[in-house]
């Protein structure tokens, strides 16, 4: 009876690091990791890969419900694809960070990018302040040096943070997780993101991300762009 099931606990912790993939059109995102609101461990990681940026609303819209959403990783790794593509669009931008943040974190996420991403007479755009490439400061193989060009396809990379699973008291329900992406913008080599997954979902939100965009280090060169 042992043997079995120490042999379906292998079984599943072998499902939950399988690595799955999803396409819209020609672009491709896959996806490994054991992260999960129902317990905490300080091992977990997970891994998100992606040949391109979603392009609007309705790719990003699809990626989320369809795919990444389900799982606390996936959902960490889109907060940097919404940060990009309101660094495009900002209209657009604002219904990706509506969809995948819990209210109370869209109105600082907002108003946080406008500052990095806009220019004006207090921050031109040859001041250090203004960071129009902090979506690929996290990104695997983009540095300072290299102009933040991260490695293609692009990767999000995630571990466990020191802190654990908590449970929200205030303004709703939901199990609230930590969770370290890693990136080479900030001394840290890291950045905190949390999750929360709330009982009457099978999506996860983003509940906090202050980290993410906290300025960086200033680029040396040309910022290439994301695809």
């Amino acid at each position: 009876m042992k043997q079995i099931l120490l042999a379906v606990c292998m079984m599943l912790a072998m499902s939950a690091k399988a690595q799955s993939t999803w396409s819209y059109g020609s672009h491709q995102f896959t996806m490994k990791g054991n992260f999960t609101a129902q317990s905490y461990s300080q091992k977990a990681t997970g891994v998100v890969t992606f040949t391109n940026v979603p392009q609007n609303y309705e790719e990003f819209e699809a990626l989320y419900t369809q795919f990444l959403g389900k799982t606390p990783h996936g959902t960490a790794a889109m907060m940097p694809m919404a940060m990009e593509i309101y660094g495009r669009d900002r209209d657009e931008g604002k219904r990706c960070i509506e969809l995948i943040c819990y209210p109370s974190n869209v109105n600082s996420v907002v108003s946080q990018l406008n500052q990095k991403f806009g220019t004006s007479k207090y921050a031109p755009a040859n001041d250090g302040y203004h960071q129009r490439y902090l979506p690929a400061a996290v990104l695997k193989g983009a540095t300072p040096e290299n102009g933040y060009t991260p490695q293609s396809p692009y990767t999000v990379e995630m571990k466990a943070s020191v802190n654990k699973h908590q449970e929200l008291t205030f303004m709703g329900q939901g199990t609230v997780l930590y969770i370290y992406i890693m990136g080479k913008g900030w001394d840290t080599n890291q950045r905190s993101v949390e999750i929360i997954k709330q009982p009457d979902s099978d999506l996860h939100q983003v509940f906090n991300c202050p980290s993410l965009y906290t300025q960086c280090k200033p680029i040396r060169g040309t910022w290439p762009g994301l695809k």
